[in-house]
């Protein structure tokens, strides 16, 4: 056989696969913040679904007991582990005194969590949802 003709169809030149990997960390330059964009808003999503489980147990309390409740615990709620690692949730407020009686809910990002856009998230006894951002909820 021929070993001139046995270079030519046989393997990858050096300039070959320098412009395979260049082309491969191009796309992947431009995927990642797409996959942590994503995934983000996957987080995000499971912070609101959660929150929107409070507020209906709040709710729940509230027709039960004549008041809402001042701790998750007393709802029975423990934060899932896939919120808790990105968020943290407590009820700084809770107005059982005032009038209408009301309460705040409020979902603080934490960890990787922290660079998204639309920061803390709040959802009060009237539905009303709050985030740094507009068009987070």
């Amino acid at each position: 056989m021929n070993t001139r003709r046995f270079r030519q169809c046989c393997g990858f030149t050096l300039i070959e696969l320098m412009i395979t990997v260049a082309v491969v960390g191009i796309l992947a330059s431009i995927a990642l913040p797409s996959y942590q964009d994503y995934v983000r808003k996957s987080r995000r999503a499971d912070a609101q679904a959660f929150m929107y489980e409070v507020a209906s147990r709040q709710q729940h309390h509230l027709l039960d007991r004549r008041m809402y409740a001042s701790t998750l615990t007393t709802l029975g709620l423990v934060v899932p582990p896939s919120v808790s690692a990105h968020y943290s949730i407590a009820l700084p407020t809770v107005m059982n005194d005032a009038q209408p009686m009301g309460f705040v809910l409020q979902a603080a990002t934490k960890g990787a969590q922290v660079n998204d856009a639309c920061g803390t998230l709040t959802l009060n006894a009237q539905g009303a949802k709050g985030a740094d951002k507009d068009g987070c909820w």
